[in-house]
């Protein structure tokens, strides 16, 4: 006995037909709906890239020992935004004018690539960003005289000397040139933790702090971790006991 109709009952070793409708339908609800998770996935990456966290690679050798080459690290967008700035911040911005031009510019359908996946928040990015330490905030005076830049003596922040060896590369003095400077109002001072490999504010001042220093409104955000290599993952750390006895400008 069958449940089928005796019109779809089939005659004895004949075929049942192809019902091509049902799996076409199937397929075209799969892919819409794979469309629609895709769609998904991008505005959530773009959002929180945007608003809270957004990934960036290390491409040079001048914050080591702190940040290696190839290290994938998470950037908070909420500072400067909504929290503040402290001295030791290790934090990535756009090269300011004032720096020039920080190498070629990618062309081609695989840049066009590239920069829409950054832009989401799919890849890190990379480009004309740069990460360095925060070394002066807005009216600080920094020092390196001549014991800092002949005798590898400290810098000096406001009058007050600064011990860096807890993020110093080893065997790296705190500058090897002089330089005395106040940091101009909205803009930061910043020197890579590799100091002998860092093109970093130093190397791009006129002697006053105005060109080598960063505006605020060129901070992207503040590192807070290693996301990769797995055995690089771990938080990076201010150092904030560096510049406890600094005092304000």
């Amino acid at each position: 006995m069958t449940d089928a109709p005796p019109d779809e009952q089939l005659p004895p070793g004949a075929a049942p037909p192809v019902q091509t409708g049902r799996k076409e339908k199937s397929r075209g609800s799969f892919l819409r709906e794979l469309v629609i998770i895709v769609v998904i996935a991008l505005a959530l990456s773009f959002l929180v890239k945007t608003f809270l966290v957004q990934p960036f690679s290390i491409p040079s050798e001048s914050m080591e020992n702190t940040l290696d080459v190839g290290d994938r690290i998470l950037v908070s967008k909420l500072t400067p935004q909504h929290s503040p700035l402290h001295r030791g911040d290790v934090i990535v911005f756009e090269a300011p004018p004032s720096w020039g031009e920080m190498g070629p510019e990618s062309t081609g359908l695989k840049a066009v690539v590239k920069n829409g996946l950054e832009w989401v928040g799919i890849l890190p990015a990379g480009g004309h960003h740069v990460v360095k330490r925060l070394i002066g905030l807005p009216g600080d005076n920094v020092v390196c005289d001549a014991t800092c830049a002949d005798s590898g003596g400290p810098l000096k922040i406001n009058g007050v000397a600064i011990n860096e060896s807890s993020y110093l590369k080893p065997g790296n003095a705190p500058s090897g040139q002089k330089f005395d400077i106040t940091v101009p109002a909205n803009s930061v001072w910043v020197m890579g933790d590799n100091r002998g490999d860092s093109w970093d504010s130093r190397g791009h001042d006129n002697g006053t702090g105005k060109t080598g220093s960063v505006p605020m409104s060129d901070i992207t955000g503040e590192v807070v971790a290693i996301a990769w290599p797995l055995n690089r993952i771990q938080t990076v750390g201010s150092h904030p006991e560096v510049f406890a006895k600094v005092p304000s400008p």
